[in-house]
């Protein structure tokens, strides 16, 4: 593995996250789901939820960092992970195919979002889950970020409907987070 792919490794690991158990708290999962890990990194999310249902795809553009989830599937002797490489705003994925999707810190510098998260929407069954967690956007923010009204608006506009919206505790690397839930109710 070159020098950039594991210093991303060793960053993407070593960061302070949204512990992935707390996710179960906004929804619930059947043994049957499948579920869509956008920005899937080194599993964090992937690999938790892959115990829980029928299967995983695990979405990154990095194809180095998606090789390094595989073999960490591998080694934990899970084989219901697929790792898909893409862009979020044209997902090589079938419509209507996940029951659930997630995206954990993976959309504040996609753009235009709205394209990103009408892709969300149409990989996603009628009925399913969209769980949206983001650092929120406050002044002394250095990096790109979404405010999570501007987040909820988009949301609307593509057709999701807003299940719910919270300021956690939870901090990600000392910086404020929301988690919003949104359902696919076909009303688009």
């Amino acid at each position: 593995m070159n020098e950039r792919v594991l210093r991303k490794i060793n960053n993407l690991e070593s960061i302070e996250r949204f512990p992935a158990k707390e996710l179960f708290s906004y929804f619930s999962l059947k043994k049957s789901d499948q579920v869509l890990d956008l920005g899937a990194g080194t599993g964090y999310i992937s690999l938790p939820f892959a115990n829980l249902v029928k299967g995983v795809t695990a979405f990154d553009f990095d194809e180095d960092i998606l090789q390094y989830l595989e073999a960490k599937a591998k080694e934990k002797k899970i084989v219901n992970i697929k790792t898909v490489q893409g862009d979020f705003k044209d997902m090589p994925l079938p419509s209507e195919q996940f029951d659930v999707a997630i995206a954990s810190i993976s959309l504040h510098e996609v753009q235009p979002l709205e394209q990103a998260l009408e892709e969300v929407y149409r990989v996603l069954h009628d009925g399913g889950t969209f769980l949206c967690i983001e650092l929120e956007k406050v002044a002394s923010a250095q990096a790109p970020r979404v405010p999570s009204d501007e987040m909820v608006e988009v949301m609307k506009r593509v057709g999701f409907t807003i299940t719910e919206k919270q300021f956690p505790t939870t901090q990600v690397a000392k910086q404020p987070v929301y988690v919003i839930v949104a359902k696919k109710l076909g009303n688009k």
